[in-house]
């Protein structure tokens, strides 16, 4: 089972039941993956899900992810620093590292450093290529 870091809008895209990326939130319900957080991305989790969808949603969404067994919460205790065109993405960056996870979940094109960055090395994948890795497990629902 991989442990990935989801970035905040690659969350916001996939709650909407009729959305393309739904199946992600679904994969995490079914323990599918892990997802690593920590406190910091919890809290942009709920500041960004209640700006797209209100306070009840993100509510909703902050409680299972928070009492979901899927869910490994980690404290980085060192802050790397990799990304400078946009310092508060690091929190994921730092995240991914702690958790030694296998990639971090985005759309955001200011990850794309990590390519360039051999160490540490923080493995990146965009959410149509999550999905495709999703659809060809055996126990994912289609």
């Amino acid at each position: 089972m991989e442990h990935i870091v989801l970035d905040t809008n690659c969350l916001v895209l996939c709650l909407p039941e009729k959305s393309a990326y739904h199946k992600v939130w679904l994969s995490f319900l079914k323990g599918t993956y892990k997802l690593c957080v920590s406190n910091e991305i919890m809290e942009e989790y709920a500041e960004i899900v209640g700006r797209f969808w209100g306070k009840d949603i993100a509510d909703y969404v902050m409680k299972v992810i928070i009492g979901s067994s899927n869910t490994h919460f980690f404290t980085p205790y060192f802050k790397f620093g990799l990304i400078t065109t946009d310092p508060d993405d690091n929190k994921f960056v730092d995240c991914a590292i702690a958790a030694n996870a296998h990639f971090i979940v985005t759309e955001d094109k200011h990850f794309e450093v990590l390519k360039e960055i051999d160490f540490p090395q923080v493995d990146i994948i965009g959410i149509d290529a999550f999905v495709e890795q999703l659809n060809k497990l055996p126990t994912a629902s289609k």
